[in-house]
C-alpha cells in the first residue's frame, strides 16, 4: 500500500439521515489504484464491523455491486436485512456493498473506466477487504457484467453468483432505451440530471421522494456525474467498440461457471428485456429463476430482492453437475389409450359448433398425432423446445399437444380467459421457441411480439402467412410427417408440460409437470372414477378435451365459450351427452349453474351417471338443484387445484349428511394423496408446525405422485410452496381448511383472505355460507383495515348498494354470529376468468376499504 496522504475532498461519505441508511454501515477504503499504482478511496457499506460486535461470525460474504446511476444505497435493505436475521439467530452473512470508482461516495479520480477497468478495480478492493473464502456475487444492471467478470477471476472463493436485470450478450441489438441514453452523451448523463430523473422514474412504485433524492445526493454537480457520462459512452454498442472483447470475454466466461447461481428479474424493465434473461438463461442452465410479476428495471426497489437472496444463500441450488439423475421410472404415456386404439374406426373426438358436427375416429386421431410428431420433428422442433398451444379445445389441440408430447416437447398452456395483458405476461414469461395458433393467436404474437417461430393451426393464404410471419401450418407439418420414422419417446423425468393456473389469486403461475407426472394425474382420475374405453364424456371443461381421450373415453367438446363456462346452456349440454351417449359429465360450477338455469327437460340427461364439477368447491344448495335435472346422476365435487388436479372427493350423499359446517366439504383424500395441516397463528398466518388432528384449522398441505413438479421461472414461489423434505415433498396448497373426525376435508378459503379481528382470525368462507343461509344468492367476506384490528365486512350479490338492504344486513348478522362491521351489496361479483366460480375477494376487500372510507368508486 502506497503512503501517500489520502485526499480530504474524497473522505465525505454520504451524509447522515439518507432514509434506510445507518452511518455505521459506510466505509472509506484507501486501495491501490491497478491502473495508477497512486491510492484511490472506495466507499462500501459494510456489515462485518457489526457482526464483530455482537460476535457472530458470518458464514460468507455477499458482495453487492450497482450498477448506472445508483449507488450501494440500492442495497440498504439487504444490509438491514442480513443484520436484523443474524440478530435473529439465523446464519449470518456479511453484505460488502461498493461505490464503484466514479461512482457514489466513492472517489473521483477523472479517469475513465472500463468495463475490464472496473473488474479489476473490484478486484483490488475485495483483496484489500479479505472477504475470506466464501463470497456470493451480487450484481444488477451493469453491475452484474462487472461482478460477472469478478466472478470468473476469483473461482476460488465464489460461492454462487446473483443477477438482476443486467446483460452480458454484447451483440444483441440496443433496447431503445439505451439507445436514448448513447444519443443523449454528455447532456443526458453528466450536464444534466435526465438519466437520472428517468432511471428513478421507472421505479414500480414509484419511489418516495425521500428516496430519489437519496439516489442523486452523491451526482450534485456535474463533475460527479462524469462516471455517469462514462458508464453509459461504454455500452459495447459496435463490433469495434472497446469493451466489446471484455464483455464477450465475460460473457463465455458464464457459460463455463459452475456454482450455484440464481436470476432474478423484473419484467417491466424498458432496459434489460426478457430477451437478456433468456440469454442469462441459456448460459446459467442450472440457475434458479425468479419473475417478480410488476416489477421493472430497479428490482431491489420494486421487490424483496433481499429476502430472495438471503433465502437463497441459505439452501442454495446444486451447481451444474452436481447430483445424481435417478433412474426413470417405467410409465404409461399420456397419448398411449390413443395409441392402442389405432385400428379402431369409432368415434375419440367429437366437436359440436352450432349446427355443425365433427367427428374424429382413433384410427385418425392416432395416424394424425404421429405424423404431427414426425413432422414437427422434421421441421426443428426438439426435445425439450417450449410450444405454446393457442388453439382453441378440440381435435387440433389435441393432436397438437399430444404430438409435441410425444417428441419430447414441453407444452405451453395459458387460458385465453386470462386476457390480452395475463396472457401476454404468461406466453413471455415461459419463453416459448414456437407458437402453435389460429389466426386471431397469431396476430396478437406478431403486435404483442410474443416470442416464438410461428406455425398456424390451419391453412393459410400467403399474404396472411406473411402478415402474421408463419413459418408452417400443421396441415403442412402432417404431410411432412407422413411416412417418417418418430424421434425416441421421452423419459418419464423429462418436463413435459407448463400449465398456467387462472389467475384467481394473483398473476397466473407456470405450474410445471414431468412426462411420468401428467400420466399420474390421468391414473388417479381414472382409478377414482372408474374411467376407460367403455366411458363417454362430456368435456365441458376445458383440460379434460385432452385428459378424455387420455382415458380412452369418447370424449364431445359441447358448443360453448371454454373461456367463458356461463355459456354453457342445458340445451348444448344435452346434444354433447346425446353425440356420444355420454354418461360422464365434467362442468365448472358456473357451467352447471346456467345449465340448470336452462334446463326444461330432466329425460335429456338421465343417460348420465357421473357429474364432476371441478374447479371450485362447490355447496350443498347447488348440488340439490343439480339432483333435480341429473336424475339418476351420482354428484360429485372433486376438490384439486392446476398444481394437483385430484386432492379429495365428496359425492352429493355425503354432503347431505354432513349437514353445514365450518367451511365446505370437499371430502377424503383419494387413494395415494396425504393431507395435512398447519394450523394458523393469531395473525392469520400458518405455522410451521403441521397435524392431522381434527378440528385444527390451517393451511392445507399436499402429497401425491400426481403433483406438480414445481413453478417455472418463479424460485421463491415454488421454495414458498415446499413442504417437507426432498424425499418427501408436500405442496403448500394456499387454501385453508380442516380435517373433521372421518379424516375428511373442508374448505374455508384462501389464505392471503383470511380476516384478523381483534377478537380472532375468521376464515371467509364460513361467514359466506351464513350469509347465503340468510338469503344472498352469493357473498363475499373480507377484512378492512390494518392486520390484526381488521374489521369484518360481509359484501352481497345482487343488489344496488353500496349498502346492502337493512333486513337482509340483519339476517347476514344473525347467521353470521359474530360481529360485522358493515354489509355491503353489489351488483355482481368479481370472479376469476377460468372457472367464473372463485370470487377475487382481493378486489372485493379494495372496493369494501374505499367505500367505508367515503369514497366513490365502481363495483370491484
Amino acid at each position: 500500500m502506497s503512503g501517500a496522504p489520502l485526499r480530504p475532498e474524497v473522505l465525505e461519505g454520504p451524509p447522515a439521515g439518507l432514509p434506510g441508511l445507518d452511518p455505521a454501515w459506510s466505509r472509506l477504503v484507501p486501495v491501490d489504484d491497478a491502473a495508477t499504482g497512486r491510492p484511490v478511496v472506495h466507499h462500501v457499506l459494510d456489515t462485518g464491523a457489526e457482526l464483530e460486535r455482537l460476535g457472530i461470525a458470518p458464514a460468507g460474504t455477499i458482495l453487492a455491486v450497482h450498477g448506472n446511476p445508483t449507488w450501494s444505497y440500492l442495497w440498504r435493505g439487504l444490509v438491514a436485512a442480513s443484520l436484523d436475521r443474524a440478530r435473529a439467530g439465523a446464519p449470518a452473512w456479511r453484505v460488502v456493498a461498493v461505490d464503484q470508482l466514479e461512482m457514489g461516495w466513492s472517489e473521483r479520480t477523472g479517469t475513465t473506466r472500463r468495463v475490464a477497468d472496473r473488474v479489476r478495480d473490484l478486484g483490488a478492493l475485495t483483496d484489500r477487504l479479505h472477504l475470506g473464502p466464501r463470497v456470493v456475487a451480487l450484481g444488477h444492471d451493469w453491475g452484474g457484467v462487472i461482478v460477472s467478470g469478478w466472478a470468473i477471476a476469483h473461482r476460488d472463493v465464489l460461492a454462487g453468483l446473483v443477477l438482476t436485470n443486467t446483460a452480458v450478450d454484447g451483440h444483441a441489438a440496443l433496447p431503445g432505451a439505451l439507445k436514448a441514453a448513447l444519443a443523449a452523451s454528455a447532456v443526458g448523463t453528466e450536464h444534466t440530471t435526465a438519466f437520472l430523473d428517468v432511471t428513478m422514474a421507472i421505479a414500480h412504485p414509484r419511489l418516495d421522494r425521500d428516496v430519489r433524492a437519496a439516489f442523486r445526493r452523491p451526482y450534485r454537480s456535474a463533475r460527479r456525474r462524469e462516471g455517469i457520462r462514462d458508464f453509459v459512452a461504454d455500452i459495447p454498442s459496435t463490433p469495434g467498440h472497446l469493451s466489446r472483447a471484455a464483455v464477450d470475454a465475460i460473457a463465455a466466461g458464464l457459460a463455463a461457471l459452475d456454482v450455484p447461481a440464481l436470476l432474478l428479474w423484473g419484467p417491466r424493465d424498458p432496459v434489460f428485456q426478457e430477451r437478456y434473461l433468456h440469454d442469462l438463461m441459456r448460459r446459467l442452465p442450472h440457475a434458479r429463476v425468479h419473475r417478480f410479476e410488476g416489477a421493472g428495471h430497479l428490482l431491489p426497489e420494486d421487490a424483496d430482492v433481499a429476502g430472495a437472496v438471503l433465502d437463497w444463500v441459505a439452501a442454495p441450488t446444486p451447481a451444474r453437475g452436481d447430483g445424481s439423475a435417478s433412474a426413470a421410472e417405467p410409465y404409461r404415456p399420456l397419448w398411449a389409450a390413443v395409441e392402442e386404439r389405432a385400428e379402431d374406426d369409432t368415434a375419440a373426438l367429437v366437436e359440436l359448433r352450432g349446427v355443425a358436427e365433427r367427428t374424429i375416429p382413433w384410427r385418425l386421431l392416432a395416424r394424425r398425432i404421429q405424423d404431427l410428431a414426425a413432422g414437427l420433428d422434421a421441421v426443428g422442433v426438439r426435445p425439450g423446445d417450449r410450444v405454446s398451444l393457442l388453439v382453441p379445445p378440440g381435435a387440433d389441440l389435441l393432436a397438437a399437444a399430444f404430438a409435441c408430447l410425444r417428441i419430447g416437447a414441453v407444452i405451453v398452456v395459458a387460458d385465453a380467459g386470462l386476457g390480452v395483458q395475463g396472457l401476454t405476461r404468461a406466453v413471455t414469461g415461459a419463453r416459448p421457441d414456437w407458437i402453435i395458433g389460429i389466426p386471431r393467436a397469431l396476430a396478437a404474437a406478431r403486435a404483442l411480439r410474443w416470442p416464438g417461430m410461428r406455425i398456424a393451426a390451419a391453412g393459410l393464404a400467403a399474404p396472411a402467412r406473411a402478415a402474421l410471419g408463419v413459418r408452417h401450418t400443421l396441415p403442412e407439418v402432417a404431410r411432412l410427417g407422413r411416412g417418417r420414422a418418430l424421434p425416441t419417446a421421452p423419459a418419464g423425468d423429462d418436463l413435459a408440460a407448463v400449465l398456467f393456473t387462472s389467475g384467481s389469486t394473483g398473476p397466473a403461475k407456470g405450474v410445471r409437470y414431468t412426462q411420468a407426472g401428467l400420466a399420474a394425474v390421468r391414473d388417479a382420475i381414472t382409478a377414482r372414477f372408474a374411467l376407460g374405453p367403455g366411458s363417454a364424456t362430456v368435456a365441458g371443461f376445458a383440460p379434460f378435451v385432452l385428459f378424455g381421450p387420455a382415458f380412452g373415453c369418447r370424449t364431445v367438446v359441447p358448443d360453448m365459450d371454454v373461456t367463458k363456462p356461463a355459456t354453457l346452456t342445458a340445451d348444448a349440454l344435452a346434444a354433447a351427452v346425446a353425440a356420444v351417449d355420454a354418461d360422464t359429465v365434467f362442468l365448472s360450477p358456473a357451467a352447471l349453474t346456467n345449465v340448470l338455469a336452462t334446463a326444461d327437460d330432466p329425460a335429456a340427461f338421465d343417460g348420465v351417471r357421473l357429474l364432476l364439477t371441478v374447479g371450485a368447491p362447490v355447496g350443498e344448495p347447488l348440488l340439490d338443484r343439480a339432483q333435480a335435472v341429473l336424475r339418476l346422476a351420482s354428484l360429485h365435487t372433486p376438490y384439486g387445484m392446476t398444481e394437483c388436479l385430484l386432492v379429495a372427493d365428496v359425492d352429493r350423499e355425503a354432503v347431505a349428511a354432513a349437514g353445514p359446517g365450518n367451511g365446505v366439504l370437499v371430502g377424503a383424500p383419494v387413494p395415494g394423496v396425504a393431507v395435512r395441516i398447519a394450523p394458523l397463528t393469531e395473525d392469520g398466518r400458518a405455522s410451521d408446525a403441521t397435524t392431522t388432528e381434527p378440528g385444527a384449522t390451517g393451511e392445507i398441505q399436499v402429497r401425491a405422485p400426481h403433483m406438480l413438479d414445481g413453478y417455472d421461472l418463479l424460485w421463491r414461489t415454488d421454495a414458498a410452496a415446499r413442504a417437507g423434505t426432498a424425499d418427501e415433498p408436500w405442496h403448500r396448497t394456499g387454501d385453508v381448511g380442516h380435517l373433521d373426525d372421518g379424516g375428511r376435508l373442508w374448505v374455508e378459503g384462501r389464505l392471503p383472505h383470511v380476516v384478523t379481528t381483534p377478537d380472532g382470525v375468521v376464515t371467509p368462507v364460513q361467514v359466506e355460507l351464513a350469509a347465503q343461509r340468510a338469503g344472498a344468492p352469493r357473498a363475499a367476506a373480507v377484512g378492512v383495515g390494518p392486520r390484526g384490528t381488521q374489521q369484518l365486512v360481509v359484501v352481497v350479490e345482487g343488489g344496488e348498494g353500496p349498502l346492502a338492504e337493512p333486513a337482509l344486513a340483519e339476517r347476514v348478522r344473525a347467521e353470521a354470529d359474530r360481529p360485522v362491521a358493515a354489509v355491503l351489496a353489489v351488483r355482481e361479483l368479481p370472479t376469476d376468468v377460468r372457472h367464473n366460480a372463485k370470487i377475487d375477494r382481493t378486489r372485493v376487500a379494495r372496493w369494501a376499504t374505499a367505500v367505508l372510507a367515503g369514497e366513490r368508486v365502481r363495483e370491484p
